[in-house]
């Protein structure tokens, strides 16, 4: 059984998808510590001026793990955020179709962000027909960390393949621990390929890093 895993991300783009779907199970890590200015909570969109960061604000990140991360509403984000995806998609093709679910989802974010982007997922792979279950990595019981982590995340859901990203090894990832608890390594071999967008005089705006 395949696993994938990847902390869940705002907005998330289609390599993060097509890892969902190459999965059996794919764990969404919602107890590793939050990453300041990450994808946690921005993404790009795109605008008839070139890409543009959408950013959900939180309160008190530091240190925290993301399923505590509060958001903090005072802005007004979610509304900006609604208004801002309707006004430079609404003329893609079958942006009738699948708005109303994406919509709904600005109109109830819910207090904590780690829940508001597992929600998002949830949608998303919805409206893409990815039936991959997702797990969150806070309702399982690990003891080890980094490799050793994931190696036991995979066992615990009845994993014996890690689906990892490109540059993992090296980074953090150790294959030989992998091994050591049988579970064997694969890797995302993908890219985004090109395909007709909104704005074409506003340039074609790539995917996320190849690392991610």
């Amino acid at each position: 059984m395949r696993v994938g895993i990847h902390q869940p991300h705002y907005l998330p783009w289609l390599r993060y998808f097509e890892k969902i779907a190459r999965s059996d199970v794919f764990i969404v890590l919602d107890d590793v510590q939050y990453e300041k200015n990450g994808y946690q909570n921005r993404n790009k969109i795109k605008t008839p001026q070139g890409w543009t960061y959408l950013t959900v604000p939180v309160r008190k990140p530091t240190l925290r793990p993301i399923r505590e991360i509060e958001i903090d509403h005072h802005s007004g984000w979610a509304e900006k955020h609604r208004r801002s995806i309707e006004m430079s998609y609404r003329k893609a093709p079958h942006f009738a179709a699948y708005w109303p679910e994406i919509e709904a989802l600005y109109a109830e974010p819910g207090d904590l962000l780690g829940e508001f982007n597992r929600r998002m997922v949830e949608c998303f792979c919805r409206l893409l027909g990815i039936t991959t279950r997702l797990v969150l990595s806070s309702e399982i019981e690990t003891h080890g960390e980094s490799t050793e982590r994931i190696a036991e995340l995979c066992r615990a859901v009845g994993g014996d393949v890690y689906l990892s990203g490109a540059f993992a090894v090296g980074a953090y990832l150790d294959p030989a621990v992998l091994k050591q608890h049988g579970v064997r390594l694969a890797f995302q071999e993908w890219h985004a390929p090109i395909y007709p967008q909104v704005y074409p005089n506003a340039g074609f705006v790539r995917n996320i890093p190849e690392s991610c």
